[in-house]
């Protein structure tokens, strides 16, 4: 008997030459005796398979691009045709459309696409896999099918005669029995170009009812080896494993076939990536639905950040947002607060500044024309009085706008600019200065010795405003000292007098704009002095303090802490 062994498969098959033992079966099958006719084909008529069409050569390639080349020479410049008024009109379509989406909109829909991508790339990746696999199974499947034959012809006998094999139909016979089909794989024996020995009706793939495959099998009757190949009918597609079988006693081969119906193999696969794709459509959905009401409550802070902004306006900035959690957005609201505090702080003080600033400006104007109204023309002397209070009032009101432009500018970034100062040099010049202010016992109660970071200028300007005061409500010849020391916590300089002292209940008041004690009256200043002390402090990082009792006078302090870095500090 003569059986090659099996050889490398033709460009549409693959070659698979794995062997694994099988185990036996007892399972029996039909034996066609020679006068049976095959229920595809009339007796003696042979079935002709359908010729296969012919592969392109190299040259027909070439012939078919070359003649496809004038046509691709007039297609449009993909590049150009993005740069029309068309497309300018598309760009511009989505580019609203995409305005008119919301932020949860936009969230979902790249969840979803995010989403949709990664079931898409998981699936694809594991049918790739899995079709893979189907044929490495399918082959291996057929290689170790062809090992239990291949032991058979090694041995050449008969295990149940324990004689040797007279007709190769005998032993193609006993591989039959011997070999339990998968599902959606079917065997059979082809002599003569008719299947003479086929499966049991148990088998549900009946390779002889497809003629073409019968007559592309017979074929194979005198190849010298066997081979696992491809075979495309119009019915399916098989990937099977053709053994020609001939004995030296038989001169009639016959050739073994099993094979798999590969289209029913992936149809099972296709069943099962179909059902994936149902639940991934329905796990989409399932996250559209979770992920809309989850960013619902995520962006309910902007909600209420939105509506809290729509009923703000310039006459009512007392809404807030009510925040609640610990994360990003309720920084947001908190900011969002803080910001909306800030603005109703600054316009509360525009309207008192514009309110005070009318009532102060609004007493000289009255005496002026009250004088002005009064006056007599033709006395000489009248008119030089109304013309000196004139004057006073006109000058009061410079003192006051320039105190105002002085208060405007305190809350600019260069308000001050600090450098290293002598403090004791500092102490004696404002010390010089202040002699001239009014006539009282001038005194140093204390002379720092050091230097330290200060806008020399500013503090000058405070340090003076606060002797004026001192002078303003002391009498004459009373002591009022100046004193500057150099502490751990900072620098702290003051001013003592001997003066009627401030009421426990003033003690804050009068740092406000245009407040008075109890003891002042109008004619005594704007009203801004210790505003402008207290903004000059302030923009150092300091506080001024008071200590004042009625009868036994004031001291005001300022104390200006160290720092190690100050915003605007000269080289």
């Amino acid at each position: 008997m003569t059986v090659g062994s099996m050889t490398p498969m033709t460009p549409t098959m693959t070659e698979k030459t794995e062997r694994l033992p099988v185990a036996d079966s007892g399972r029996q099958y039909l034996r066609a005796g020679p006068p049976a006719t095959p229920p595809f084909a009339a007796p003696g008529t042979p079935s002709v398979p359908p010729a296969p069409a012919p592969a392109p050569t190299a040259a027909a390639a070439g012939a078919s691009r070359n003649a496809a080349s004038p046509l691709s020479s007039r297609r449009p410049d993909p590049a150009a045709a993005g740069t029309g008024p068309k497309h300018g009109r598309v760009d511009g379509l989505l580019a609203r459309l995409a305005g008119q989406w919301t932020v949860r909109s936009r969230v979902l829909s790249a969840v979803l696409m995010l989403s949709a991508l990664g079931l898409l790339v998981a699936g694809t990746a594991a049918y790739a896999l899995q079709r893979t696999n189907l044929n490495a199974d399918v082959d291996d499947s057929l290689s170790r099918s062809f090992g239990e034959l291949q032991t058979l012809l090694d041995t050449g006998i008969d295990p149940n005669t324990r004689t040797g094999f007279v007709e190769a139909e005998q032993l193609v016979y006993l591989v039959m029995q011997r070999t339990l089909p998968a599902p959606n794989e079917g065997m059979m024996g082809v002599q003569d170009g008719r299947a003479i020995l086929v499966a049991n009706d148990s088998v549900d793939v009946r390779l002889e009812n497809d003629p073409e495959l019968v007559s592309a099998v017979a074929g194979r009757a005198g190849s010298p080896s066997a081979q696992i190949s491809t075979f495309s009918t119009s019915s399916t597609t098989y990937r099977a494993v053709t053994v020609p079988v001939q004995l030296a006693q038989d001169p009639q081969p016959t050739v073994f076939v099993l094979a798999f119906d590969t289209q029913a193999e992936r149809s099972q696969l296709n069943q099962t990536f179909a059902t994936f794709a149902l639940i991934s459509l329905g796990t989409l959905l399932l996250i559209a639905v979770v992920g809309w009401l989850l960013v619902g409550n995520l962006l309910q802070p902007v909600r209420r950040l939105r509506d809290t902004a729509r009923q703000i306006s310039d006459c009512d900035l007392s809404q807030r947002i009510t925040v609640t959690g610990n994360d990003d957005l309720s920084d947001l609201g908190h900011t969002f607060n803080a910001m909306l505090d800030r603005l109703e702080g600054s316009f509360t003080s525009q309207r008192q500044l514009l309110d005070d600033v009318g009532h102060e400006l609004r007493t000289p104007i009255t005496i002026m024309q009250g004088h002005l109204e009064l006056q007599d023309s033709a006395d000489r002397a009248d008119v030089d009085a109304v013309r000196g209070v004139a004057l006073d009032e006109l000058g009061r009101m410079r003192f006051l706008v320039d105190d105002l432009v002085t208060l405007a500018g305190s809350s600019r970034p260069d308000f001050v600019r600090v450098e290293r100062s002598d403090i004791g040099r500092l102490t004696d010049e404002v010390l010089d200065k202040t002699r001239g202010l009014g006539s009282r016992t001038w005194l140093v109660d204390s002379r720092a010795e050091g230097v330290f970071r200060i806008d020399e200028r500013r503090i000058t300007q405070a340090w003076l405003q606060l002797a004026a005061n001192a002078v303003k409500f002391s009498g004459e010849g009373s002591i009022v000292a100046l004193g500057s020391r150099l502490e751990p916590e900072g620098l702290s300089l003051w001013v003592r007098d001997e003066g009627i002292g401030i009421p426990q209940a003033d003690r804050k008041r009068i740092f406000d704009r245009f407040t008075r004690g109890a003891n002042s009256n109008r004619a005594e200043g704007s009203g801004l002095g210790l505003t402008i002390v207290d903004a000059i402090v302030h923009a150092h990082g300091g506080i001024v303090e008071l200590d004042s009792a009625p009868g036994r006078g004031s001291t005001f302090t300022m104390s200006i802490p160290h720092a190690t870095q100050q915003p605007n500090e000269d080289p």
